[in-house]
Order: structure tokens, then C-alpha cells, then sequence
């Protein structure tokens, strides 16, 4: 007999029937290792979910995502600069549901930590033994004053890949040449602090190539950042003085802009550019606002060994959003992060003290298509935050071209390798 394709109503029935049981001491409570609910399925949020699933056969994971496609930043400055398709940086789900995981395409409104229940904005309320947050960045426009969603549609971010990566490539692709293209990078914590200098160097290349009188401005609110000097090596190599950077004391961090003039202020002057990139500064992703694990500072504090959130019980923070320590914002971090946690979670739900974690993070730039460099850290617990412990290296300032091309071809076997890990 020919099996109908499972609906949207059976997926719903069949939660609430699981839910049922969950509520009533039965012989099939007992064989169930529990219910894990995971919000957002970026780098973090599908690797924990796959991973619960996988350490656990008979535990019910469900990951809740709104976007039937996850569109990846890392490489989407690549998009920016015509070296590659957005779509190389979409992925789906269907190889998660099919490891078991009961994958939801609706938002999170609201987070009951008391009843331990998340509602959907389809109104289904979904019971949980644990609940991950992987919800990534939201900005922090009342930060930055001028800009708002409405602001970026003129001046973009492309700090969430997608179409605003597409807007950003359109306006290079349109400014005349002998045009500027500024930069505003905001201070730290941020997502993927190197992630705004390799733009600049991306989006220099493209310049190089097809607009030669053009300019790129970068207005940093920091005056050093990660991999500095191998940036600054690279850029002076490859780009000579077409980057310009002014950094916090010069006056580089910008205070407001009108994007009616496309106008950024800074504390020392304002620049109209041609192409304004405006990245603003972050915080948690709203849900975990609403769930109440964001402290004061607009980010997340855990504890280090089980990612579980300090301010709300059963609820643990990975990825972004969660005050990590030394720990970078990063897709690779927020991986490690995922599977950390799915480990801490089944060995919680088992009755047995998680083991503290040892995650490993690697970050690549590539600043030209044939030219990258990584930096590469190990951290563990140390109090209560990440530590940065020996056993890290970052490429060398003074290396042959054949070392930054193997390590851009790397860079390229690490992106399909994450993705394949997590996505596919």
C-alpha cells in the first residue's frame, strides 16, 4: 500500500500525542530519553540537534526554525565581491529530518520557563525537558542612531547573509568608478570580529579588478582587531593604497548616520560614500530576550561545562548569542558549541555530571582568491567563562605565496566541510 506524505497536521498531531505521554508516568515515559527542544538552526543550533539525535536514538529533538533555507555568512563576503553564488551558501533541512529530528518552519513567540513550553506563532504549544537557544545576533540599533531596518535597505549591512548580501553586491556593482565604498565596523563582542576586514579585502579585489580608481574606507570603533597584521600585510601587497583604515583613536568610530544624505558621522568628521556598509553594533538574537537569558549587556552568560543559561533553569545558549569569553562569535565556535551541549544535555537528562568541554575553533580570511591565512584556538572552562588554552597558531606574517594559496584552498575544504557536517 502507498504511504501519503506526511503533513503538516500529522506533524502536529503526533507532537501533541508525544506530549500526552510526556505528561503521564507510563512504561513509554520510560523509555523515552526525554524531549529536547532547539530554537534556530544556524551552525549551532543544527549541530546540537543533530548530535542529540545521534547520541540518543530514543530522545524526541525537535528543532524550530522559520527559514525553510539557512543561508551561511562565512564565504557571503565572497558573494559580495562576485567570486561565488548565494546559492553555495544555502542549505536545508531534509537531511536533519532525516536523521529523526522533527524539524518546525515557524518562529518562537513565547518561552514559559516556569511550565517549560515554547509557543510557536502558529499558536502549537511544545513541552520540553531542555530548551537550546541558538538564535544568533539581532542589532542593537538604538546603538547606533539613524539606523534602523528601514536604514539598511539604503546603506546595508549584509551582517545576516542573504538579501542583504545580494543589496551590498548590486550597489558595488552599480558605483561608477573612482567611487568610495565605506566600511563601518562596530566594536566588540560582534559576530566574527575578522569576518568585516576580509569584506574590505574582498570587496578591494573586486575593485581592483573592474573599478581601479575606487576606494575603500573602512571606520573601525576599535583600533586593533584579530589577524591585524596579517591583514595590513596583505593589503599593502595586494591592494597598495586603495584601503584606507581609521581606527577608534583617529576618529574612525562612527556615532550616527542619515542614510536621506547617505551620511556617516564619526567623532572626528562625516563621509558621504558612494556605497555605505553600515554594521551596526549586536546583541542576542531577540528570542533570547523573551526567554529571559540576555543579562544587561544584550548577550547571554552561561555556565562554560553545560551552556546552560545562568539567569533561566533547563534553558542552555550556544552559538552568537552566549557571553563565551575567549571564545570567538563564529560558525566554527558555535559548532563546537552545539555538540558540547548535546553532550552536556544527554548526560543531564541521564542522571550524570557532563564532562567539562575541550572546543577547538578555526578561523580563515581569505583576502584574495588565491591568498588566505587562519588562526587556530583551544578552549575549555576556566571559571565562568571560556580560556583560550595552549595548543593554538594563527599563519605566519612573513610567508611564501604558496603557503597563503594552500591555506585559501583550505579555507574552501573547511567551508564544505562544516556544512556537509552540519547540513548534510
Amino acid at each position: 500500500m502507498k504511504r501519503r506524505p506526511l503533513t503538516r497536521r500529522d506533524a502536529v498531531l503526533g507532537i501533541a500525542a508525544a506530549t500526552a505521554t510526556l505528561a503521564r508516568p507510563s512504561m513509554l515515559r520510560a523509555q523515552s530519553a526525554g524531549r529536547v527542544v532547539v530554537v534556530g538552526g544556524g551552525f549551532g543550533g543544527a549541530a546540537c540537534a543533530r548530535a542529540l539525535k545521534r547520541a540518543q536514538k530514543n530522545m524526541q529533538v525537535i528543532l524550530i526554525e522559520p527559514n525553510a533555507v539557512f543561508t551561511s555568512c562565512p564565504f557571503s563576503n565572497a558573494v559580495i565581491a562576485g567570486l561565488r553564488d548565494i546559492e553555495a551558501q544555502q542549505f536545508g533541512y531534509d537531511r536533519i529530518a532525516a536523521d529523526g529530528v522533527t524539524v518546525i518552519g515557524q518562529a518562537v513567540t513565547t518561552i514559559d520557563p516556569e511550565r517549560r513550553s515554547v509557543v510557536t506563532n502558529d499558536g502549537v504549544a511544545l513541552p520540553y525537558d531542555r530548551l537550546v537557544l541558538s538564535p544568533g545576533i539581532d542589532f542593537h540599533f538604538e546603538a547606533l542612531p539613524g539606523y534602523d531596518n528601514a536604514a539598511s535597505e539604503k546603506m546595508p549591512h549584509a551582517w545576516k547573509a542573504g538579501a542583504q548580501t545580494l543589496l551590498l553586491r548590486r550597489q558595488l556593482e552599480a558605483m561608477a568608478d573612482g567611487g568610495t565604498v565605506a566600511i563601518a565596523i562596530p566594536a566588540n563582542p560582534s559576530r566574527c570580529p575578522p569576518a568585516p576586514y576580509e569584506r574590505a579585502s574582498l570587496i578591494a579585489h573586486y575593485l581592483k579588478a573592474k573599478k581601479p580608481r575606487s576606494k575603500v574606507l573602512v571606520l573601525d570603533a576599535k583600533d586593533s582587531f584579530s589577524q591585524q597584521r596579517l591583514f595590513e600585510k596583505a593589503w599593502k601587497e595586494l591592494y597598495g593604497d586603495m584601503i584606507e583604515r581609521i581606527g577608534l583613536s583617529q576618529g574612525g568610530r562612527v556615532t550616527s548616520v542619515d542614510p536621506a544624505t547617505m551620511t556617516i558621522v564619526t567623532e572626528f568628521g562625516n563621509y558621504t560614500p558612494d556605497v555605505a556598509n553600515v554594521i551596526p553594533p549586536q546583541r542576542a538574537g531577540h528570542i533570547a530576550e523573551i526567554a529571559g537569558a540576555a543579562d544587561a549587556t544584550g548577550w547571554c552568560p552561561i555556565d562554560p561545562v553545560t551552556f546552560e543559561s545562568k539567569l533561566v533553569k533547563n534553558i542552555h545558549v550556544i552559538g552568537d548569542a552566549c557571553l563565551g569569553g575567549g571564545i570567538p562569535k563564529s560558525a566554527s565556535a558555535a559548532g563546537a558549541q552545539g555538540k558540547a551541549c548535546a553532550a552536556a544535555i544527554v548526560a543531564l537528562l541521564a542522571g550524570r555530571t557532563p564532562e567539562p568541554p575541550q572546543l577547538t575553533g578555526v578561523c580563515y580570511n581569505t583576502v584574495a582568491p588565491d591568498y588566505g591565512f587562519s588562526l587556530a584556538g583551544n578552549y575549555q572552562p576556566k571559571g565562568d567563562i571560556f580560556a583560550e588554552v595552549e595548543g593554538g597558531a594563527t599563519s605566519p606574517v612573513d610567508a611564501p605565496r604558496e603557503l597563503r594559496a594552500r591555506e585559501a584552498a583550505e579555507a574552501e575544504r573547511w567551508f564544505q566541510t562544516i556544512t556537509a557536517d552540519t547540513f548534510g
